[in-house]
């Protein structure tokens, strides 16, 4: 057709309400009659609870129940993802409490300032237990743990059985301690909820990426049949892994609704949002065997995985996501992978942006650049010797993984072009002559991630009788420009204007099932229902206009005008006339179908990062960041576009700034934006984003995930620079974040050896938990 749409930088449709204060956000929401919760939390990170008494709360003015695990029960609820069974956790705490904020009792009162006094008024008794907060310390022999029932603080391994050599033929072996540290996911909008019950039923409004999950998880909690349960998720104010179907608090606050049998909010405050979803946390044992001329040999990884609190989930990104990735876009011979998920009295870690697949890359990455400053090589150069070839592909990874196709060297070749490495350097050399105070740092980085990872998503296109459309699709859209891509692919497909196309989604009861967002899936998967969805309706339409037209289908084409009979002159026939002509007969039009993709897509790409590091003080301050993503087939680059930018502000600020930090007692340091160091824009620059397209044969439009993989290239490429900056003073790393007193501090010892080998129970706690014997498999 004509005047496509795909392709072009076609302006989000979706902003409009957002910017003239019409959002439609979960806090913004009134029903009749509707009270208010607020939770009473443990102000110590482990402890006993020997008592709690709620008389005074309960009579205080205007509540209407104080609950805790006695009236909502001890049985652990349902969760986005499980990773260890004897580690569950209850709507409130359970006897005792494993984290500063975890919650005890659960305040209901007429008003929210009504409850917010009521629950100062609960009295709770701790026996305050040892705690550990760290990882490292927490497999001690010594450590306290966080259930006696498991035995370790391990919550789950994945321990190699293949014991052969990854340095085998390797002239040397550079090793690094890598810190990937603990970040708050810090959306917009904090979690909120608003549970409506009703005569067997809920209604329930939340934040949520994934509408249909939270739905079955609320299901499962309060006992009320699946199909009774309507999930509404409006504008989602950020969300970046963070808000992935719904959680223990989420679950309180229904089960508060049904027992007072009336409607009940709760929203977050800032603090609570900062414990409730924090992401990352690793701490990583790199080695890496490479020969003279930089081939690389063998690797080896031993990752430590923060869960937090009660197993969360984020720590056994390690054993998973962590682990597929680990190869990277290089050819790695051997490459040997030990990961444990580790309790402490800390927050649950959850997913962040990229989750898990960005902690892989920056290991890869930094232990690269380690190797190339020993070999003398520059970093480009040792990246380019390894990356895969483009005709190797499909590519079976070591650990899984197949990577669909990819154009490694390109992306990585344009990152360098872009960025003018070679007159960066010059200036660089310029600076160190001189002895000047504020150096230069170039730092590079290629990655491949995951996303999609197959499956099946919903789409539909409804035609109604005025001849606009209405678009439906499974996947659950928190600012990333669903209605704008999938109302173009309807648009490009049946010729209806964008301004005649309305985008529902997020509506268990409107669009009938739906796996949300997550891990980029959305174009690749709901793009691509939508895309046959719309498919299926021009066919339909043709043939029904062929019959009102007289022709055979194959001579009727569709343009903005409608149809016609190619090379016969007249008017086109509308789409109203094919619409009413199909209800009135009661001709099949519409389509409601599902798309199913194979296996996994796999987007990469090249960052170059330049900064500015000041010797004296250990500030650093970026100054050019480019970044060439590759997403497969682009739909819209202005979408794709801010994706970039959006990623790599957020790794950036990983590298630089933002880290959740907690003090020997697990008491959390940064738990507000007065403490946290959240950048905002006199922090950013100006960034330099742009693509390569490698359309990927797993789906019809060729499209990879985009959404997170500037989160991947941008750290490692950011840390590189700043080592880079002060190579020439002898040092070899800087932990993240490179804060001015990391900095300061890798100046003033800057021969620092970056290794250090893992805990001493590494090895058989790891193997233990992953259900293998060492001395086994020694034998």
């Amino acid at each position: 057709m004509p005047g496509s749409l795909l392709g072009t930088q076609v302006r989000r449709v979706e902003d409009h309400e957002l910017l003239v204060g019409r959002g439609t956000f979960v806090d913004n929401h009134r029903v009749e009659g509707l009270a208010h919760a607020v939770f009473v939390r443990s102000p110590v990170a482990h402890a006993r609870i020997s008592g709690v008494d709620t008389t005074v709360a309960a009579a205080a003015p205007g509540v209407l129940g104080v609950f805790t695990s006695a009236e909502l029960g001890t049985a652990p609820l349902p969760s986005f993802a499980e990773v260890n069974a004897a580690c569950g956790r209850a709507a409130l705490a359970v006897g005792t409490v494993r984290y500063v904020g975890d919650p005890v009792a659960l305040v209901v009162a007429e008003t929210r300032a009504q409850a917010v006094d009521a629950a100062e008024l609960v009295d709770v008794d701790y026996d305050e237990l040892a705690v550990v907060a760290d990882v490292e310390s927490a497999l001690a022999a010594e450590a306290p743990l966080q259930f006696e029932e498991v035995g370790s603080n391990v919550a789950t391994a994945r321990y190699d059985g293949d014991r052969s050599d990854p340095f085998a033929g390797a002239d040397r072996v550079v090793r690094a301690r890598l810190v990937n540290q603990r970040i708050a996911v810090a959306p917009i909008e904090p979690n909120a909820i608003l549970v409506e019950p009703g005569d067997g039923s809920l209604t329930v409004h939340v934040s949520t990426q994934q509408p249909h999950m939270s739905r079955d998880l609320l299901a499962r909690a309060t006992g009320i049949d699946v199909e009774a349960v309507r999930v509404v998720a409006p504008h989602v104010g950020g969300a970046f892994g963070g808000k992935a179907g719904v959680g223990p608090d989420h679950g309180a606050v229904a089960l508060a609704a049904i027992a007072l049998g009336r409607p009940v909010a709760w929203a977050e405050t800032r603090s609570e949002a900062m414990l409730s979803m924090q992401g990352r946390g690793q701490v990583q044992y790199a080695e890496l065997g490479v020969t003279d001329d930089g081939t690389i040999t063998g690797l080896r990884l031993r990752v430590l995985g923060e869960c937090g609190a009660y197993a969360g989930f984020g720590g056994a990104l390690a054993v998973g996501p962590t682990y597929l990735m680990a190869q990277g876009p290089y050819e790695i011979p051997e490459l040997r992978f030990d990961a444990v998920a580790v309790m402490t009295n800390t927050a649950p870690v959850g997913a962040f942006r990229g989750a898990g697949r960005p902690e892989a890359a920056a290991a890869l990455e930094r232990i690269l650049d380690v190797a190339a400053r020993e070999l003398g090589l520059p970093p480009e150069e040792i990246r380019r010797r390894n990356l895969i070839a483009p005709d190797a592909f499909p590519y079976a990874t070591s650990t899984g993984a197949t990577y669909d196709n990819g154009e490694y060297v390109a992306a990585l070749d344009e990152a360098l072009r872009i960025a003018d490495v070679d007159a960066a350097r010059a200036e660089q050399q310029r600076r160190r002559d001189a002895g000047e105070v504020r150096q230069l740092g170039i730092g590079i980085a290629t990655y491949v991630e995951i996303t999609g990872f197959g499956g099946s998503e919903y789409g539909s296109v409804h035609l109604h009788e005025d001849g606009s459309a209405t678009v439906m699709a499974g996947t659950s859209a928190h600012g990333q420009g669903h209605a704008t891509s999938f109302s173009m692919l309807v648009s490009d497909r049946l010729g209806i204007p964008l301004e005649r196309i309305t985008y529902r989604q997020s509506d268990t009861q409107a669009v009938r099932t739906g796996g949300g967002t997550g891990g980029s899936r959305s174009l690749q998967l709901g793009g691509n229902a939508v895309r046959q969805a719309a498919d299926e309706v021009h066919d339909r339409a043709v043939a029904i206009a062929a019959q009102l037209l007289e022709a055979d289908p194959g001579d009727v084409e569709l343009d903005e005008a409608g149809f016609r009979v190619a090379g016969v002159p007249g008017d086109a026939l509308p789409w109203t006339a094919v619409v009413a002509h199909a209800r009135e007969h009661d001709l099949e039009l519409d389509s409601d179908t599902d798309f199913t993709q194979d296996g996994a897509t796999f987007p990469f790409g090249a960052h170059v990062a330049i900064v500015e590091v000041d010797t004296e003080t250990g500030r650093v301050r970026p100054l050019r960041h480019v970044a060439v993503d590759d997403c497969g087939r682009i739909l819209n680059p202005l979408l794709v576009a801010g994706q970039q930018h959006g990623g790599a502000v957020q790794g950036i600020s990983q590298a630089l700034w933002e880290e959740m930090v907690y003090d020997e007692r697990g008491t959390p340091l940064t738990s507000s934006f007065a403490d946290y160091a959240m950048p905002t824009a006199a922090d950013t620059i100006t960034l330099e984003v742009s693509s390569t397209e490698t359309p990927t044969p797993a789906n019809p439009l060729g499209a990879k995930g985009i959404g997170e993989s500037a989160t991947v290239g941008s750290t490692p490429a950011v840390q590189n620079a700043v080592v880079d900056a002060l190579a020439h003073l002898g040092v070899r790393h800087v932990d993240l974040p490179c804060t001015p007193e990391r900095v300061w501090q890798a100046i003033a010892d800057p021969h620092r050896d970056p290794w250090r080998e893992p805990p001493a129970r590494f090895d058989a706690l790891a193997s233990a938990a992953a259900g293998t014997d060492p001395e086994v498999i020694e034998a």
